[in-house]
């Protein structure tokens, strides 16, 4: 069980205040005489009576410091901080002769910015407003003349809170060490931004990541923010301001949290500017949320991996037994036209043989990661090539449309790239066929951006789109929307081979299935 710090400073100039703070909540005096008094009175009387009622038990047992100047005080909170005992409460008296509270007060955040300070005084040359603007925003304030259950009150409050936000604090930095699977991690994360929320005073907030490009992937949110704010809007404002990627913002009533490309966004209830403590917990929940995102990938990596390993030798066995003989179908059919015995259909069977071994050499390679071997290719030729090979003799029912520059030389593995498209037309064909879309259409278009040297490829059908649920990992392997002939491996091939030759591939729904695929360009008198 952790030990609630209950140590507290008082800094005062005046000797009377620092010793009446200290009786309030350290009453060694009046235990002495509570103890004598009872003891007369067990005298006086048949049975001891107790004359000043004693302490309830929710009250904390308090240590207490004190210091007489400014300066003195900022020494022994800075003492405190190197010993790792910090204070927990700092009351501090607004004017003092050299540095004043406020001035006291700044020096004090330059070592700690935890402890709760709270200003005693009977007046004060600024506003509170000002003293919360440069002393931070965990401050109270307080006027003499005081209670002593004022005191009393205040320092408790202030132990419960200070001990609360250094549990929360704990539970942040924990998740970054922990080892757990996505949905784990995301039921843990969830309910400590629910926690945080409450502590900064809202009931909505939005945990998600903002990429290089400023599109929003969203990872979990609590409340309804997502009906309550215009996510576009947003972005656009996240746009106009010069964020660091370690800093903490607000923006009237949204608070944004930046660290790399991860993000917390949270609506205040109020238009208040939080405590700085609280910016700190919002922003160490971002830093620790989002190292535990990525340790959580690359566990996901690791496993996918690991069962890639003792997929990959157990099928690359039995694929390398199976090559030899589909590959001899070839050596058959040309043996057949050789001795003039070549019925019609030997063409296909030439066809069939060639796909199934190239399927096969595909897989092995995926398993292996075998690099690409890049020559000259004209990207139109390629593409009509992939599509002559999937549409076949039975698919005339399905439109595809072409839109490719018939120029257009790009340094490519033609064989891979070949697989990839045709991979992609198949799956979106599958599809149309499965869900018996109406005037089914495949849509390729390819274009060549001079400014980025990139060639940018779209694969659309006008299908019911990929399910929410797994277009965030579609190209991880086993995942598949077609459970009774998918393998889960198509996918996660194609974006080895793109990501292979240095580009990338992503896919989004819009009115249907959109593969978006970049290639880097090559001049061709490089690549000749």
């Amino acid at each position: 069980m952790n030990q609630v710090n209950t140590a507290v400073l008082v800094i005062d100039d005046e000797e009377l205040v620092r010793d009446n703070i200290e009786e309030i909540l350290v009453p060694r005096k009046a235990a002495l005489v509570d103890s004598s008094i009872s003891a007369a009175a067990s005298i006086l009387f048949d049975t001891p009576q107790e004359i000043l009622t004693p302490r309830t038990s929710r009250i904390p047992i308090f240590t207490v410091k004190k210091a007489a100047n400014g300066m003195d005080g900022v020494d022994m909170v800075k003492k405190a901080i190197e010993a790792g005992k910090p204070y927990a409460v700092i009351f501090l008296d607004i004017r003092m002769p050299g540095w004043d509270g406020l001035e006291t007060a700044m020096q004090i955040r330059k070592y700690d910015s935890k402890a709760e300070i709270i200003f005693i005084t009977a007046y004060s040359d600024q506003s509170v407003e000002e003293i919360v603007d440069k002393a931070g925003q965990n401050v109270g304030y307080h006027c003499k003349p005081y209670a002593a259950e004022e005191i009393i009150l205040l320092a408790t409050k202030a132990i419960t809170d200070y001990d609360r936000l250094r549990n929360l604090e704990k539970l942040i930095e924990s998740i970054s060490s922990i080892g757990l699977s996505e949905r784990q991690l995301n039921s843990l994360l969830k309910n400590i931004l629910e926690q945080l929320a409450i502590s900064i005073g809202t009931d909505m907030a939005l945990l998600g990541k903002l990429n290089d490009d400023l599109s929003y992937e969203k990872i979990l949110s609590i409340g309804a923010i997502e009906a309550k704010i215009n996510l576009d809007e947003l972005i656009n404002r996240i746009k106009k301001i010069s964020i660091a990627a370690d800093e903490v913002v607000q923006l009237d009533e949204l608070v944004l949290v930046r660290m790399d490309s991860y993000s917390v966004f949270a609506v205040l209830q109020k238009q208040e500017k939080l405590k700085t403590e609280k910016m700190y917990l919002l922003k160490l929940f971002v830093q620790n949320a989002a190292q535990a995102i990525r340790n959580a990938e690359l566990t996901e990596q690791l496993i996918q991996k690991e069962k890639l390993s003792i997929v990959g030798k157990a099928i690359g066995m039995v694929m390398h037994d199976l090559r030899s003989p589909i590959k001899n179908m070839k050596v058959i059919t040309s043996m057949m036209k050789e001795e003039n015995k070549e019925p019609e259909w030997t063409h296909l069977l030439d066809e069939c043989a060639l796909e199934a071994s190239e399927i096969f050499d595909d897989f092995l390679d995926f398993i292996k990661e075998k690099p690409v071997l890049k020559a000259p290719v004209n990207l139109q030729h390629l593409i009509e090539t992939a599509v002559s090979m999937a549409v076949g003799t039975d698919k005339q029912h399905i439109s595809i449309h072409q839109s490719v520059p018939s120029e257009l030389l790009v340094s490519l593995d033609e064989r891979k790239i070949k697989r990839a498209f045709l991979n992609l037309i198949n799956n979106a064909i599958v599809v149309l066929e499965a869900k018996k879309v109406k005037g089914p259409s495949i849509q390729i278009s390819a274009s060549l951006d001079v400014k980025s040297n990139q060639v940018q490829i779209a694969v659309a059908d006008n299908g019911p789109g990929i399910p929410t649920e797994i277009i965030n990992t579609l190209f991880d392997p086993f995942i598949t929307t077609d459970t009774i002939n998918g393998t889960g491996l198509g996918l996660a091939i194609v974006k080895q081979c793109i990501t292979a030759h240095g580009g990338s591939i992503n896919v989004a729904n819009h009115n249907g299935a959109v593969f978006s695929i970049i290639l880097p360009f090559e001049q061709y008198s490089e690549i000749s």
